[in-house]
């Protein structure tokens, strides 16, 4: 379990987030969807502790965060674009996370790995890899070491149909295992697909949160961006 209350962020004079109080609950998808801009980004970095909130609370498991780093080690992150050092070989990547994270090679997932089939590219340095190779290596060490909560940015860009659906259903998979997922995605047919809740951020206030199926209902339309696209128009739903 996740929890922010009252969070408030400010860069200069733009306040990104304005008070925003969301549980995000174990054994659900959450996906966070808004434009640029709406405080998705800020939100997620707060939580990581990449960005220090100018005010409320940050809980994981009814712990709050006061500066302390132990809770990440239960945290999957999955950035949208992944950085890595370009010199070194993908297996090399992947033994140096699982060294510093005092890990073993079980603590990998060797099951991603061989549904991608990322075996063929150990031995390739990352400065050749495509973008969607990158996302895979993201992706296995976002899942490796045995996350609690997974946090996936953008997690299909630039995949392959076959790798996107993959990736899907390994989501699914530890959705139905108790993890807590937070997923950002602006393609609303994967929010769909994925999302058990949607949270929608609009200049740094949650301007909707409830299921995909209550926002169609609510709005009277057939798929998912539409129901956005209209919400944005009309105002939230009664």
């Amino acid at each position: 379990m996740v929890k922010v209350k009252n969070l408030h962020k400010r860069f200069g004079n733009l306040h990104v987030l304005k008070g925003i109080d969301l549980a995000f609950e174990s054994g659900k998808i959450t996906a966070v969807v808004g434009p640029n801009g709406s405080g998705k980004t800020t939100l997620i970095k707060s939580i990581l502790g990449l960005v220090k909130p100018d005010g409320g609370e940050i809980y994981v498991d009814e712990t709050v965060l006061n500066g302390t780093y132990e809770y990440r080690k239960w945290i999957g992150y999955m950035p949208q674009i992944g950085h890595f050092p370009e010199n070194l070989r993908v297996e090399e990547i992947i033994l140096m996370i699982k060294d510093l994270r005092r890990a073993s090679d079980e603590d990998i997932d060797q099951e991603l790995v061989r549904l991608f089939g990322l075996e063929k590219e150990f031995d390739k340095p990352m400065r050749t890899l495509s973008g969607g190779t990158r996302q895979k290596v993201s992706a296995v060490l976002a899942f490796s070491f045995h996350p609690q909560i997974l946090i996936l940015d953008e997690p299909t860009a630039g995949l392959d149909p076959v790798s996107s659906r993959i990736l899907k259903e390994k989501i699914l998979q530890e959705r139905n295992r108790g993890k807590t997922i937070i997923l950002t995605s602006h393609i609303m047919s994967e929010v769909e697909t994925l999302a058990d809740r949607i949270v929608f951020l609009l200049e740094g206030e949650i301007y909707y949160d409830g299921s995909p199926t209550r926002l169609k209902e609510d709005v009277g339309e057939q798929d998912l961006e539409r129901s956005i696209a209209k919400m944005m128009e009309e105002g939230v739903p009664a």
